[in-house]
């Protein structure tokens, strides 16, 4: 006889953190919730997995309802499961991180009622988060300053040129700390990942800066040195 086995029950959610860059400032996306528990708070942008999803497509539907955001590659960094997380019962959480630069390509337009808005708030003067989403939110903010130490991450928050004072700017918003400018060009020229164009800003009252590009087939014979500052 063949032996019927019990029916496991589990509830699994995405919480998304992503990071972007608008020039001037790092800032995080949130959400504005709309239902219990935690209405009004601000959050993450979270939901409960699909039965028939992956985790993937759950994170990449999850992030387009409530944000309106499509097309992110987002990574999966860490597990959440303190059993009192969720005061409705034991719910086990996968973060995700991206990081963007923004753009007027990044408006958002929440698709489900689940959440009355979205926006970019700088992670200088965040509010006080539903959930443990501050703790989920900090982790991923570790993360990140782990991996602009060994990997090109601060490219991504950049446009496709840039000036050392922008790339400064991103390290030390990152890294939460000032940097000494003479040091930290002489250390980023010397890694040889930057190649130096022959274009100057556009557009400025000061002078015009020059113009860099930041050269993948340089960087990938480097991966895998650590870049500290």
């Amino acid at each position: 006889m063949e032996q019927i086995l019990p029916h496991l029950d589990s509830v699994f959610s995405i919480d998304c953190v992503l990071f972007g860059f608008d020039g001037k400032e790092l800032k995080i996306l949130l959400i504005e919730r709309n239902e219990e528990p935690f209405k009004d708070w601000w959050a993450l942008p979270g939901n409960i997995v699909g039965a028939d999803e992956s985790l993937d497509q759950s994170a990449a539907r999850i992030l387009y309802e409530l944000t309106g955001l499509r097309g992110i590659y987002m990574e999966q960094y860490y597990a959440f499961g303190d059993p009192g997380r969720h005061p409705q019962g034991r719910v086990i959480t996968l973060a995700y991180y991206a990081l963007i630069r923004l753009g007027g390509d990044k408006d958002l337009r929440p698709i489900s009622n689940y959440a009355k808005q979205a926006n970019w708030l700088p992670i200088t003067d965040l509010p006080k988060l539903a959930f443990d989403h501050q703790k989920i939110y900090d982790k991923g903010l570790e993360k990140i300053k782990r991996r602009i130490k060994h990997q090109p991450i601060a490219f991504e928050l950049l446009p496709e040129k840039f000036t050392l004072t922008q790339l400064q700017h991103v390290y030390e918003l990152v890294l939460g700390k000032k940097l000494d400018k003479r040091n930290f060009r002489k250390k980023i020229v010397s890694f040889g990942v930057l190649k130096e164009l022959d274009e100057k800003q556009k557009g400025v009252s000061y002078r015009a800066a020059t113009l860099y590009r930041f050269d993948k087939r340089k960087y990938a014979k480097l991966f895998g040195k650590e870049i500290s500052f």
